[in-house]
């Protein structure tokens, strides 16, 4: 296949690409003579455009990320900066273990922090090969001027990429563009405009499809074009991209977009590249390496402790998570406003030997393909047993994270166990369908249109109305899940409804989507970056931390700050390393 093809490139030349970039972007010579007679040809352009590609996970080979820092400081999932900063879920493991999590996820944190050196320096790592393919296409000879257009679109699509991942975390940051001679660039511009341009060009000149999966097509262009806008809430400008997006897409191996039937093979490497893939990190195991950079890297800290999975019993859901998949018994709605009221039964501080019943109130099915919970078949691993997969309850709570971890009856082929940690060939979606529809819907409600808000919400919660089939089922034979629609068989009371009423007001759409993305992308690394664009990060996060503390002791003493917190800090180091004749040139975001 022409993808396998593909990938098998990325992989070979990710590496290369890597131990030829570890110089900073400050000691990197330009490009010329000899150096010009290598890259600038087709080949040579093909090589940089796959490095840019292979910097998406910021990884390099051996556990470590792109530019130096543990893995997991720059997972291209964001699980510490979007879910851990966000209220999904908590560090995990115990107090001891990675210590510099615990300020993020308290928001007590400071620019010493290497957490964010590590972010900042895998990142612009991407930026940096982006540049370094448009320095190169113009000197290519033997290209074709369609040809060009196209490398630009792919490198410009990227680039874009990247300064958003830069502007969503840190706000106030230097943009470098592949002209720029003094790179100690301040980092005093609003840089939305460039990141628009770059996606407006790859909107306009990549093709609707590509014979690879792995490349950005138009249509993963303009979404994430629209995505700017609408964190900038440019509305009006985001909702006609994604109404064409969702109307006339299609994914970068022409499958149309739609909802995949089953809810959890986004996050199945059996079933990846499937018709909710709009723009995927592809990720291998066991690709001959001997390492698992490519394969989930930056998530190989995020199994269950102390079971099959061999480390390391991080990123572990919350109760205020779990509590909002309830449903109201009759209708099958959230409870939007009252989640906490009434929260989901766990086993906190009882052992596994000890009889435990999980949950018989009703339940939005989508929580049992988020969380590993007590009693609850954990995939196709058995019951989760409690306590005995929790590192420390007290510390960090009774759950386990489900979306990202391997199935038993696929580990052969998917797992990759050349680290002390496993690794995985799950696909990474930096952007899906559902994630898509959902941001469209909140263009139509912030423009007034309810009918076509509520229609949107309403096809998220359908793909698991109809298609009950897929929810969770107990055990067959203590070995299989129970295949088929049996009420009697359910791991849980699963109950879930549609919106029979269009929403009343435009408050009440915008409380209903904003609810259904934490439940539909739960743990996918964007609740943070979303409760701070719509301006309730702080009511949320602090209402957050103080119901959590009275259960685990990780977030006490936290507190979300206004007007400081929304970003994190500028990283230090690179402060320091700006300096000319003692005077900075980057300037620390507002209050720290």
């Amino acid at each position: 296949m022409k993808t396998l093809r593909y990938l098998s490139v990325i992989l070979a030349l990710a590496a290369v690409g890597i131990s030829a970039c570890k110089k900073s972007f400050l000691e990197r010579g330009p490009l010329g003579s000899l150096s010009d007679e290598i890259v600038a040809n087709k080949a040579g352009i093909g090589y940089l455009l796959v490095g840019a590609y292979a910097s998406l996970d910021g990884q390099q080979t051996a556990q470590a990320a792109l530019g130096g820092g543990g893995p997991w400081e720059a997972s291209p999932t964001n699980w510490i900066y979007g879910s851990v900063a966000g209220g999904d879920s908590h560090k995990g493991s115990f107090s001891g273990d990675q210590p510099g999590i615990d300020p993020i996820a308290k928001f007590t944190v400071d620019p010493s922090n290497g957490f964010f050196n590590t972010k900042w320096r895998a990142v612009y790592e991407g930026v940096i090969r982006c540049n370094a393919v448009l320095v190169a296409l113009p000197k290519a000879t033997d290209m074709s001027a369609a040809e060009k257009t196209q490398v630009e679109a792919e490198a410009r699509f990227l680039r874009g990429h990247y300064y958003f991942e830069l502007k969503k975390l840190f706000n106030k940051v230097p943009y470098i563009t592949d002209t720029t001679i003094e790179v100690r660039v301040k980092n005093d511009k609003d840089i939305w405009p460039f990141i628009e341009a770059d996606f407006k060009f790859a909107a306009d000149n990549l093709p609707p499809t590509q014979s690879d999966v792995a490349r950005a097509n138009k249509w993963a262009a303009q979404i994430y074009l629209a995505k700017t806008y609408l964190y900038q809430k440019k509305y009006p400008e985001a909702m006609p991209l994604f109404d064409q997006a969702i109307a006339s897409g299609v994914t970068s191996n022409g499958l149309k977009y739609a909802l995949t039937n089953a809810f959890e093979d986004n996050f199945d490497a059996a079933k990846k590249n499937n018709s909710e893939s709009v723009f995927a990190i592809q990720m291998t195991a066991n690709d001959g390496t001997n390492t698992i950079a490519n394969a989930n890297q930056g998530e190989m800290l995020n199994f269950p402790y102390n079971s099959p999975f061999g480390c390391c019993g991080f990123y572990q859901p919350t109760q205020d998570l779990v509590n909002s998949y309830r449903t109201d018994p009759a209708t099958g709605l959230p409870n939007l406003d009252t989640w906490n009221a009434n929260p989901v039964k766990n086993d906190q501080g009882i052992v596994s030997t000890t009889p435990f019943t999980p949950e018989t109130g009703t339940l939005d099915p989508r929580l049992d393909w988020t969380v590993g919970r007590r009693g609850i078949p954990y995939h196709d691993w058995g019951n989760h047993p409690g306590a005995n997969w929790i590192r420390d309850q007290k510390y960090a709570g009774p759950y386990a994270p489900k979306k990202m971890v391997y199935w038993q009856f696929n580990q052969d082929k998917y797992k990759d166990a050349h680290s002390w940690a496993p690794g995985s060939a799950i696909n990474v979606l930096l952007i899906r369908f559902a994630d898509v529809i959902l941001m469209a819907a909140e263009c139509h409600a912030q423009t007034g249109d309810l009918p076509g808000a509520t229609a949107l919400v309403n096809q998220i919660r359908d793909r698991m109305i109809n298609h009950p089939e897929n929810w969770l089922h107990k055990y067959k034979d203590d070995t299989k899940p129970m295949l088929g629609f049996d009420p009697t068989q359910m791991a849980a009371n699963y109950k879930i409804g549609r919106y029979t009423a269009t929403f009343s007001s435009k408050d009440q759409a915008l409380k209903a989507i904003y609810f259904e993305r934490k439940l539909e992308l739960a743990t996918e690394g964007h609740r943070f970056f979303d409760l701070v664009r719509w301006g309730i990060a702080d009511v949320a996060l602090n209402a957050f931390i103080q119901y959590e503390s009275a259960i685990t002791d990780d977030l006490k003493g936290g507190h979300f700050t206004k007007g400081k917190n929304e970003y994190f800090p500028i990283p230090q180091r690179q402060i320091d390393l700006t300096m000319v004749g003692g005077t900075r040139v980057l300037d620390q975001n507002p209050n720290y």
